[in-house]
């Protein structure tokens, strides 16, 4: 009987250690899945055009894995720039469903260390002045705003491709938007009170540069 008992103990700490490792393991991977390329493209399809953002992981880790997570899930598509600020900034990234808004409104990730300087064409996270606050928030400078960079205002990518496109989103609203009521009630709000705002109408990381290339020579050719 105390041969059995050991022997049963012996199979089931090997099963304790396998399960435990497995967890790990799926952990690992889970974790693997989150992390963004090096550097990547996103390819915007907005109101007013085109226009490619390239991410570098190197410069901000955390705002590059979250980024490539916010595009891959469709947060980005549908959104409107509901900040625009002529020789400033352009900011969008607050989901036009409230039910979806509401799952990332408080999922915060950590600080990334300044890097780069926030130039013209240089994305960033929005964020407060409290430490970690960044979400899905972010923006385009329009200028130079080096200013930014002391206030801990990471960037992460740079427009590659249609500036001339950013430069052109409607600016007529300012910061009329109350961000409390887009958290609220989404674009139709936004639809109904600021008819005219340019929109995001897909975003998506750009798989293939040649394939992106091509796609862009083709519509130029179709416009002709």
């Amino acid at each position: 009987m105390e041969v059995f008992v050991k022997t049963v103990a012996r199979i089931l700490l090997v099963l304790c250690v396998t399960l435990s490792s497995e967890i790990r393991l799926m952990a690992d991977e889970a974790a693997a899945a989150e992390k963004a390329p090096e550097t990547y493209q996103v390819l915007f399809e907005t109101s007013k055009g085109d226009f490619t953002v390239e991410v570098h992981r190197e410069w901000s880790p955390n705002g590059a894995d979250r980024f490539h997570k916010l595009v891959e899930s469709g947060f980005y598509d549908e959104c409107p720039f509901f900040r625009v600020l002529p020789g400033f900034m352009v900011q969008w990234g607050i989901n036009g469903d409230p039910e979806i808004q509401k799952n990332w409104v408080k999922a915060n990730i950590e600080d990334d260390r300044v890097t780069q300087s926030n130039k013209r064409g240089f994305i960033t996270y929005a964020k407060s002045p409290q430490r970690n606050s960044r979400t899905s928030q972010v923006f385009i400078n329009f200028d130079d705003n080096s200013r930014l960079d002391a206030d801990g205002f990471a960037p992460f990518g740079q427009v590659v491709d249609g500036m001339d496109v950013v430069d052109a989103i409607n600016a007529q609203y300012r910061e009329q938007p109350n961000q409390t009521q887009i958290q609220e009630s989404g674009n139709a709000y936004l639809n109904k009170s600021f008819p005219k705002l340019d929109f995001i109408k897909k975003a998506t990381v750009v798989k293939d540069k040649a394939d992106a290339d091509a796609k862009a020579k083709t519509e130029k050719s179709d416009a002709k």
